[in-house]
């Protein structure tokens, strides 16, 4: 899986297409990822010990990795290739421009 926790990406499809927001979480074996703001749901939070508050919750939902692409700060949406620097550390690259990412 190509995105990481942190990453800005941008949603592709479904109903919060284009919508534009950072990697919470990622599940590589599920396939997906949390993004900030995207894919929000209202939860029924029953009032337990450890949350005082019960009530009606927003909550994030897992979306899947084939339906976000990192954004790139210099060109937009893109996809992600590799390269190798001269340690021989993998080192993530834009496709469009070159640039790391």
């Amino acid at each position: 899986m190509r995105v990481k926790k942190g990453d800005r990406v941008r949603v592709l499809t479904g109903k919060d297409r284009g919508k534009e927001g950072e990697v919470m979480r990622a599940f590589p074996a599920q396939g997906r990822v949390i993004v900030d703001g995207v894919h929000r749901v209202k939860k029924n939070q029953r009032q337990t010990r450890a949350t005082m508050q019960g009530g009606i919750i927003d909550k994030d939902m897992p979306i899947p990795v084939d339906n976000v692409a990192v954004v790139c700060p210099t060109c937009g949406a893109t996809r992600i290739g590799f390269r190798f620097d001269d340690a021989g550390r993998k080192i993530r690259v834009c496709k469009k421009c070159g640039s790391d990412l």
